[in-house]
């Protein structure tokens, strides 16, 4: 069900932009592409109990929200362990190891990893980005953070937050990346205060 909901928002978004002249235009950069997906798969999260049935939406939202947790501060080791291995390209395996472990201490919290520590100084390996698409991640986190606004925009005003939504992707990659996002009814930022209102939000949600 996520699946679909994610990629009927890639849907969505083609289907309102592609009345462009300008080719180009009917596509936007990957940080806006991703909002409308992770958006729609928020928005979804609100009528699941038409698939699931009332109890069972209740798990399937709080595992989605548990994920959101979990994948913010994944993405922000992921981008940060790879800015210091291409700024880094003769280390050795022992500092790429400490190096790693360096920001999952920084980043992550509350996971006990005793017997399979060698596990966990490699986990690395299992993110496929780092291999094929050199320091493309961090726009996921970007869109995570925008769509995580438009959810709470919906759950305050749905009508309002669907027109705003809708007008965004319409404008496909015609506008730059931060009006796309004003055009949506959401802030560009990844600040602090940002990141913890949002936090503090799924929390909510999931109390």
């Amino acid at each position: 069900m996520q699946t679909l909901l994610h990629e009927g928002g890639h849907a969505f978004h083609s289907i309102l932009s592609r009345d462009h002249s300008l080719i180009a235009y009917r596509h936007a950069p990957i940080e806006f592409a991703e909002t409308a997906s992770m958006s729609m798969e928020l928005l979804g999260l609100e009528n699941v109990a038409v698939v699931y049935g009332e109890e069972e939406a209740a798990r399937v939202k709080r595992h989605h929200l548990e994920g959101l947790l979990r994948i913010l501060p994944w993405i922000a080791t992921i981008d940060a362990f790879q800015h210091w291995v291409y700024a880094n390209p003769e280390h050795t395996r022992a500092e790429r190891e400490a190096e790693w472990l360096r920001n999952l201490d920084r980043f992550e919290t509350g996971l006990d990893y005793t017997g399979i520590e060698d596990a966990r100084a490699n986990l690395w390996t299992g993110q496929t980005h780092l291999f094929n698409h050199a320091f493309y991640y961090i726009e996921y986190g970007i869109a995570q953070i925008a769509a995580l606004q438009v959810w709470q925009a919906y759950r305050q005003d749905p009508a309002a937050a669907i027109e705003a939504y809708r007008g965004g992707l319409s404008l496909g990659g015609s506008r730059p990346l931060p009006e796309l996002f004003t055009a949506a009814g959401v802030q560009f930022d990844v600040s602090t205060p940002m990141l913890g209102a949002l936090v503090a939000d799924i929390e909510d949600a999931m109390a």
